[in-house]
């Protein structure tokens, strides 16, 4: 995640097919056609969308395996479903992070451990906690709309806020994923937030919104805290982890508003 993508300064204006394009060939490793490295920041807009699209595929496997397996070995395989459509795309900045925060030195050594694409003990610590954390949140839901609300509303809001997580902090470095993407607009954000929350009050309703919305900001905001004095800003680790932490606070908010 540390490599700099190549950024056109004049790209085409798109719609939002081509920015819903753009983001699903970013945040996934699914077979589609190469949408360039255009205009990036705008489709961030796009990011809850790919995030429904997510959810609802996570809720089919869950629902297939719920058929003939448990509870959390059906949740654990809807997990690995988002893990392997992804690539492993946040979990991996996740990872990073969490080596970079365990190394001891200053800000320098930190983003320099984190530019190694070995995992650590913190990193394979904190892969083991978000991925058993997300099955076992998912595991307390009822299997069927339930679960597919609680999939969906985490995997939309937690790629929604991402650009809102830019707004409030500066790139970590010049160079690297998360500087060269660029920094959305605050109309792109409070769209990509607007339309992950819509996802959330669809699937939980508004009292379920309310306590998923207080469990992402509670756990995306400790990143951006974590990250702002540690790090100086954010890096496409950073983001990934951002990601990470709001969708199992809003898997654990939806286990417990739905169980």
């Amino acid at each position: 995640m540390s490599e700099s993508p190549v950024i056109d300064d004049n790209p085409p204006p798109r719609s939002w097919l081509g920015d819903a394009h753009l983001a699903a060939v970013f945040l996934t490793r699914l077979p589609l056609p190469d949408a360039g490295m255009g205009d990036l920041a705008r489709s961030m807009r796009a990011f809850p969308l790919v995030g429904l699209g997510l959810g609802l595929g996570a809720a089919a496997v869950a629902w297939a395996a719920a058929s003939v397996l448990p509870a959390l070995p059906a949740a654990l395989l809807a997990v690995l479903s988002l893990i392997l459509a992804t690539g492993a795309l946040h979990e991996d900045g996740l990872a990073d992070l969490a080596d970079g925060l365990g190394a001891r030195g200053d800000r320098e050594r930190r983003l320099e451990v984190m530019r190694d694409s070995r995992s650590g003990a913190f990193g394979v610590l904190a892969l083991i906690f978000t991925v058993g954390l997300r099955a076992s949140a998912l595991a307390a839901v009822p299997v069927g709309w339930s679960q597919c609300a609680a999939l969906v509303a985490a995997s939309a809001l937690s790629r929604a806020l991402i650009p809102a997580a830019m707004q409030v902090m500066g790139p970590a470095r010049p160079d690297g994923l998360g500087a060269g993407a660029g920094c959305p607009d605050a109309t792109v954000a409070a769209t990509a937030a607007g339309l992950g929350l819509l996802a959330c009050l669809i699937g939980l309703g508004l009292g379920g919104t309310l306590a998923a919305l207080l469990a992402a900001l509670a756990a995306g905001g400790a990143v951006v805290w974590i990250a702002r004095r540690a790090l100086g800003g954010y890096t496409g680790d950073v983001l990934g982890a951002v990601q990470q932490a709001v969708e199992i606070g809003v898997l654990l908010a939806a286990a417990g508003v739905l169980s």
